[in-house]
């Protein structure tokens, strides 16, 4: 048996000399066995081992003589026990989780922590063939992909399993050989939990009725998705480099041209690794949420999607642009706020660090073909503006003159028509004449306030950056 297991630990490069392993040890036969293993390869590898058993605090005096029964063996081989005590069913409730799943994250938040004040460099728990079977089941039967169906990795970080080549049975004979006992949990036993369901209640019926080594082929199986999966993830990572860009504020840009010559799996995965990498987590992320995905990406420009974790996804000329969605405070950012211009002078619009600067101009003091061309500095007929002059966001209802006809556009079909994406477009300054708009600052003016021959005073509006500390109010 330790020649399997040593096979498997350096097929999988899980141990080093001078590794310092901290080692789950509930005292049951599992975790028994991993500590006999690793004073087997203590003999082999230069490698120090600490002992961490976890008291869940449900079971009362049995929980308590399986801590005992740990420290006890732990102290005749020679390794260090740390003993924690966790209320685990109290946990569960303020967590909201079952107390299955609140013992598993329980166990493995100690692990973590003892691995950091330690200064430990890997964590070795004790899952065998018959625990990836289950997890294996558990995965298919609830729903997963590619990924799920690979089950529990023999290394996974500074995590390795080196029992994840053995059955129950196979560990149970081998703890028998060391004739030192083992604990029994009886609430393994019982029907309550999910898992214990599907090992007591289906894995007997696959290896009695269907196959003596399903177990095995299960776990050759998952052996084989696990690889599948780790060659998509290069593929996607590739794709990544191709089609992905980060903006300056983090966000994710997926180029439609790139993304549409990938093959249906990678799109997928290329979406849901980019919403996760938005995200900032993977656990409510579904299929569906992908999906919605990639038909906005068939969707026309400014259409947007709001998926999990605050994360909007919106449809641009680009392709699909991944943020974290803004309060409407943030999104706007003050910039609806509707300000007068100062007719002649200079006005400050600290939100947005600009200084627009207005100036009055006789026509017969000018010469015509000065008529600036500039973007940011305009000339308008001054004699035609109704009311006064106001800077601000878009609002519904918006138009701009396009003619000398006075045909009239609205401002989000102007938008949409110069492929100006829409996260952008309530940060455009408009110099407002009430819903008509005189100039779409660093776009168009209005053809309705073009200076003519017949004009007799032209306001010279210029839209400039203010830089530090040269206001002067």
């Amino acid at each position: 048996m330790m020649k399997k297991i040593e096979q498997f630990i350096e097929k999988n490069h899980m141990i080093e000399n001078g590794d310092r392993i901290i080692a789950g040890v509930s005292g049951g036969a599992d975790s028994v066995c991993l500590l006999f293993v690793l004073l087997e390869l203590r003999k082999k590898y230069d490698i120090e081992i600490i002992a961490v058993h976890v008291n869940h605090c449900i079971r009362g005096e049995d929980a308590l003589s399986d801590e005992q029964f740990t420290v006890d063996l732990c102290k005749t081989q020679d390794v260090r026990c740390i003993v924690f005590r966790k209320e685990v069913e109290l946990i569960a409730k303020n967590r909201k989780q079952s107390v299955e799943e609140a013992g598993r994250d329980v166990r493995r938040e100690v692990f973590f922590q003892v691995l950091e004040e330690e200064q430990g460099t890997k964590i070795a728990m004790a899952h065998h063939q018959n625990d990836n079977a289950e997890t294996f089941l558990m995965n298919i039967s609830r729903g997963t992909g590619v990924k799920g169906l690979g089950g529990i990795r023999p290394v996974n970080g500074n995590v390795i399993r080196p029992l994840l080549c053995m059955t129950r049975a196979q560990i149970e004979e081998f703890v028998k050989s060391k004739q030192c006992g083992w604990c029994t949990d009886k609430t393994n036993n019982e029907q309550e939990y999910t898992r214990n369901k599907i090992r007591h209640a289906v894995l007997p019926v696959l290896e009695q009725q269907v196959n003596s080594h399903a177990i095995q082929h299960m776990n050759e199986t998952m052996e084989q998705l696990r690889d599948v999966w780790d060659y998509m993830e290069v593929q996607t990572q590739e794709a990544m480099n191709l089609c992905v860009e980060q903006t300056e504020k983090g966000e994710l840009q997926i180029d439609k041209e790139h993304y549409d010559k990938l093959h249906q799996v990678i799109q997928s995965m290329v979406l849901k690794k980019c919403l996760s990498d938005i995200a900032g987590a993977q656990r409510n992320l579904t299929s569906a949420h992908i999906e919605a995905m990639a038909q906005l990406m068939g969707k026309q420009c400014g259409k947007s999607r709001n998926l999990p974790y605050e994360v909007e996804a919106i449809r641009n000329y680009r392709g699909i642009l991944l943020r974290k969605r803004k309060h409407k405070e943030e999104e706007t950012k003050g910039e609806t706020e509707e300000i007068a211009l100062n007719i002649p002078g200079k006005t400050y619009l600290p939100k947005r660090n600009l200084i627009l600067e207005c100036l009055i101009r006789k026509k017969d003091e000018i010469i015509m073909d000065e008529i600036p061309q500039k973007p940011y500095t305009k000339w308008f007929d001054y004699d035609i503006i109704k009311g006064n002059l106001t800077v601000r966001s878009r609002r519904t209802g918006d138009y701009i003159v396009i003619d000398k006809m006075g045909k009239k556009q609205k401002i989000k079909s102007y938008f949409v028509n110069e492929k100006i994406p829409a996260e952008q477009r309530n940060l455009i300054p408009l110099i407002c004449d009430g819903e008509e708009v005189i100039w779409i600052v660093g776009y168009r003016m209005s053809s309705a306030c073009q200076v003519v021959k017949t004009t007799k005073n032209i306001l010279e509006i210029t839209v400039m950056e203010e830089k530090e500390n040269v206001r002067k109010d």
